[in-house]
């Protein structure tokens, strides 16, 4: 009996598979595996990192796994390796929803997650991206208001913030902060945002989430409506970044607008479950880093979420408590197409990866997508299609 029939005939009803990656490593050996890895990755050799015998001991006491990889480019005459490391985190709820009050759940998340961020910084990662809404369970689901409207939090001074910006400044890393925002300034509007923290402990600017989904058990609106901040990019020490959140990795356009204002890095925190788009999840932030030519990293919280008071998903299906597994697969993706291994679908991660930006004016000036996309062309067709009396264009058979 092989090891996954093994595992299957010992979990005969809630099976999920540990992690998709390993189980590849585990079923094939020598050339066959060289020649998955080179069509399914985009190259033989993942690039591992070494990481520390004291990181690795660190994570193992606390539960997590870690893992490290390089994405080299090739070196130029008239310009320096631009090199950054950047850290993904993926974890899930530290203590039960339905017991303990909010400020003690976002205490214990912030006790989990402090201890990853700091073994990333041992690691050497400048750049640290948490996953969406990472100081509270994902409970949008229940869309009930209370209480779990009281995880909204400014986005300067929240609690989240705050505990954020102390390490970012005793860590000199970059850090970005999705969370639940409370905007008081605007009648204390409810939004989605990720919060960028500098490495100086100093918030310099928020991307609220564009697009809101409306499917299933995400049916988001109940909490928050689409973004007003456009599509900025945030020019760090350690390179020009910014945050495609969740549902909008869907959107072909929205990756192609950081990509149009500059970014080199966009980061993917996201919220998704098992059984609904989980085909998906290695292809789209995989696309975007090639049709862009920028590094993309994509962050899934991990973990099964259970809520006090059943809901319903609208599907005729009876109501339950949780909606599903997240699957965690964190993973990074270079401009090339190549990409790492994912993070464990079952347990917490850091995923610690070492670029060069240089490679992003590499590959544009190798495959030229950028040069060739036809941005009027476009423009002028987009224009057409949103007005009222648009006409499609289409060929009759006549």
């Amino acid at each position: 009996m092989s090891n996954q029939e093994k595992y299957i005939s010992s979990n005969p009803v809630t099976l999920e598979l540990e992690s998709f990656d390993e189980l590849i490593e585990n079923s094939l050996k020598g050339p066959a595996l060289l020649e998955f890895n080179r069509i399914y990755y985009g190259r033989r050799d993942h690039k591992k990192i070494e990481i520390k015998a004291a990181s690795k001991l660190y994570a193992h006491h606390n539960n997590f796994d870690i893992a490290s990889y390089e994405f080299p480019s090739q070196v130029e005459h008239t310009r320096r390796p631009r090199i950054v490391r950047v850290g993904i985190i993926q974890h899930s709820i530290a203590i039960p929803t339905d017991i303990f009050p909010i400020d003690k759940q976002r205490e214990a998340i912030f006790v989990k997650v402090r201890k990853m961020i700091e073994t990333g910084v041992n690691e050497g990662a400048n750049i640290i991206c948490l996953q969406e809404a990472w100081s509270m369970p994902f409970a949008f689901c229940t869309r009930e208001k209370q209480p779990w409207c009281e995880f909204a939090e400014s986005a300067e001074e929240g609690a989240s913030i705050l505990f954020l910006k102390q390490l970012a400044a005793q860590h000199g890393v970059v850090i970005i902060s999705p969370i639940l925002e409370r905007d008081t300034a605007h009648g204390d509007v409810i939004w989605n945002t990720a919060v960028v923290i500098n490495e100086s402990g100093k918030v310099i600017g928020k991307h609220r989430k564009n697009h809101i989904p409306r499917v299933g058990d995400f049916n988001e609106s109940t909490y928050y409506l689409e973004g007003n901040t456009g599509h900025p990019v945030f020019d760090t020490t350690f390179g020009k970044i910014a945050i495609n959140i969740c549902y909008g990795r869907h959107h072909p356009q929205n990756w192609m607008m950081f990509g149009i204002n500059g970014a080199e890095i966009v980061f993917n925190p996201s919220a998704t479950v098992a059984g609904l788009s989980e085909h998906l999840w290695g292809i789209e932030a995989r696309n975007a880093a090639i049709a862009n030519s920028y590094f993309t990293c994509a962050i899934n919280r991990v973990g099964t979420e259970t809520f006090p008071n059943e809901f319903t998903s609208g599907d005729g299906k009876p109501a339950h408590k949780e909606f599903g597994h997240f699957y965690g697969s964190s993973y990074v993706t270079a401009p090339d197409g190549t990409r790492t291994p994912g993070l464990s679908r079952v347990r917490d991660g850091v995923l610690i990866a070492k670029l060069d930006l240089n490679m992003c004016r590499q590959i544009k000036d190798k495959w030229g997508f950028t040069m060739t996309q036809r941005l009027s062309l476009y423009a002028d067709s987009l224009n057409k299609a949103v007005d009222l009396n648009y006409n499609q264009q289409i060929i009759s058979n006549n």
